[in-house]
């Protein structure tokens, strides 16, 4: 959700600020824009819609200029058009903005009766406006400036700014929302991701809230919020290759439903021993014998999978799991018991409402952990512990590979969790890890042999589909029906299928497909029940689409009128894993079909970071 990219010290700078965009197109947007300074003055190019427009334009354009900044917009306050993408001007300084100004409107009123006309609907119109009246009653000190800047804005952001009169430096304020500085010679960066930057450096310095400054070609100047020089670490990241490109596949989402063996042995592999049935966990900052309840806080599809991890750490581990919503847990205000592990899920390790949950939930001195996909990340550097899903960088923005990682790590923390409070026994351990690690190989024939073309053909005209499944296969229908409204716009939702004749079976007729996720593991008992409630909706004339084993296709023949079929579930965690492959592909198929942006559907974005 929006990017940001600045380069100071390259003449080339417009190109590298568009290249980078370009690599943070999967965050989500719908505009895109720059700014340079060129002749002390400041030059915006910026349009609506995809980069390949901003890139036309910079092409007819003849721009010299060693410094620029560039944005791509995901439209909060303002719908998407040219007036309202940024950078934002004022006389003398351009800004671009990721996070939220929530006091704009006030802070707006005040600005118009000083005699400042806006020309957009935007929140971040405020902020060159408003910077510009500081400077000039700083006298141009810049401190100054970003101090009554933090003190007067509320909300969250990552501001980068260039001033007219100065081409040698980007200023930047971070309060928020995520931002990084890229090092190199005689050149720096500064992004709100590193992988907008990572083909120019990998020599990262991660901010702080409140840290602000500015960066030139030759130098870095970080602030801290009490006004004091302070030095962050640089880091070295890992280099950047392939995982940016879709190696020979149609779209990034193919390229990472494909990946999801890889991802699930290299994730086994990092947490587990797999010779001697051993792990690999770091050592945890809280006591596990000691946990009374844990709390998963997450969104999205990381609540789906955190739903999966109450399944499997209460089945296992005999421990009680809540699982919140992150947008609503911290306005509830949870009650916190002695020896409560919060868990947060995110896939960026960026989103909004799950790092404002981190902080309200170290500010009650719980002890957390965070399962995420980027280790250097906000919410990774905040929790007390860390177990990062091996997803590598998932571009595509209906989640996938990170999705099936995060149900992976889940499976892991729960049978160690399992077994350090005895619960379950040796062999138990062994069946469970053996069951895990079943899930590579059986995902990979999943992937060899599906085949759901003619089934996504009779959806890809449906205006309403109903997902069905029973415990954790309910899960698996929630997420399912997420990841059909996310990529084909229709209308989808998951169900429990006990809970159908408590209304929603009202829906049923004969325009209605169902789609059932009915697979037999052995260990739930409640193959029949399902069975039952899918004669419900054939009683009533609605078309039934099943996924289950393929020994249990027979039981489905005078029901369904499509069984899409995978291997045997041998337990819980294979029944948490394989099924969701043919879901997401079958999503993947109908927005095909109808013509969809894929891996960019229509008002999405990768990463959340506004509330």
């Amino acid at each position: 959700m929006c990017g940001i990219i600045g380069v100071v010290g390259n003449q080339n700078a417009c190109q590298i600020v568009v290249d980078g965009l370009k690599k943070l197109e999967y965050r989500g947007y719908d505009s895109a824009g720059l700014a340079v300074v060129e002749n002390q003055q400041i030059k915006v190019l910026k349009q609506e819609g995809k980069i390949a427009n901003l890139q036309q334009l910079l092409n007819s354009q003849k721009i010299t200029s060693q410094i620029a900044i560039g944005h791509t917009r995901w439209a909060t306050h303002g719908k998407p058009s040219n007036e309202n993408a940024h950078p934002h001007l004022g006389k003398f300084c351009a800004v671009v903005h990721n996070g939220i100004i929530e006091n704009f409107a006030e802070l707006k009123q005040q600005l118009i009766l000083d005699g400042v006309k806006f020309y957009s609907q935007t929140d971040t119109e405020v902020l060159p406006h408003l910077f510009e009246k500081y400077f000039l009653q700083h006298k141009q000190d810049l401190n100054q400036t970003i101090l009554s800047l933090q003190k007067n804005i509320t909300g969250t952001y990552a501001l980068a700014i260039i001033l007219a009169n100065n081409p040698d430096i980007i200023i930047f304020v971070k309060q928020g929302s995520p931002m990084v500085i890229g090092k190199s010679l005689n050149e720096n960066f500064i992004a709100s991701d590193y992988y907008g930057i990572a083909s120019h450096t990998n020599q990262i310095i991660m901010l702080e809230d409140g840290d602000f400054g500015y960066i030139s070609g030759q130098e870095i100047v970080i602030y801290n919020n009490q006004n004091q020089l302070t030095q962050r670490k640089c880091q070295t990241f890992a280099k950047i290759t392939d995982s940016l490109h879709k190696n020979g596949f149609e779209h990034f989402m193919l390229k990472e439903i494909y990946e999801q063996p890889k991802v699930l042995q290299e994730t086994i592999e990092t947490y587990l021993d797999t010779s001697n049935y051993g792990f690999n966990l770091p050592n945890f900052s809280f006591d596990c014998l000691a946990i009374n309840k844990i709390t998963i806080v997450a969104c999205g599809t990381s609540y789906y999978a955190g739903l999966i991890g109450k399944h499997l750490l209460e089945t296992f581990a005999k421990i009680e799991v809540e699982v919140d919503i992150a947008s609503e847990f911290r306005y509830r205000q949870p009650y916190f018991s002695n020896n409560n592990l919060v868990i947060f899920i995110s896939q960026s390790g960026e989103t909004a409402d799950t790092l404002a949950s981190l902080k309200y939930v170290l500010q009650h001195n719980q002890p957390t952990m965070a399962i995420v996909n980027v280790l250097h990340s906000n919410i990774a550097m905040l929790a007390n512990c860390v177990l990062r899903t091996v997803a590598g960088p998932e571009i595509g923005v209906a989640s996938t590979k990170a999705y099936t990682a995060q149900i992976a790590v889940l499976a892991i923390f729960a049978i160690y969790l399992a077994y350090s409070r005895k619960t379950i026994s040796s062999i138990q351990k062994q069946q469970l890890i053996a069951e895990l690690i079943g899930c590579i190989a059986k995902s990979q024939e999943i992937l060899e042999n599906l085949n759901l073309q003619s089934i996504a053909k009779k959806l890809v005209d449906s205006q309403s589909i109903i997902y069905t499944g029973r415990l954790i296969s309910h899960v698996t229908a929630l997420e399912s029906a997420l990841k059909f409204r996310e990529l084909t716009y229709i209308n989808a939702y998951g169900i429990a299928c006990g809970e159908l004749k408590h209304g929603t079976i009202a829906l049923i007729d004969n325009q209605i497909y169902s789609i059932a996720v009915a697979c037999d593991n052995q260990q739930n008992h409640i193959f029949e029940k399902t069975l039952s409630n899918l004669q419900e909706i054939k009683a009533r004339e609605g078309k039934i689409i099943v996924l289950t084993n393929h020994h249990k296709k027979h039981s489905f023949t005078d029901i369904a009128c499509d069984v899409i079929t995978i291997p045997a579930t041998e337990g819980f965690i294979q029944e948490a894993i394989l099924p969701i492959i043919p879901m997401q592909m079958l999503a993947y198929q109908v927005a095909l079909l109808k013509g969809n942006d894929i891996d960019q559907p229509k008002n999405l974005a990768k990463s959340v970071t506004v509330e």
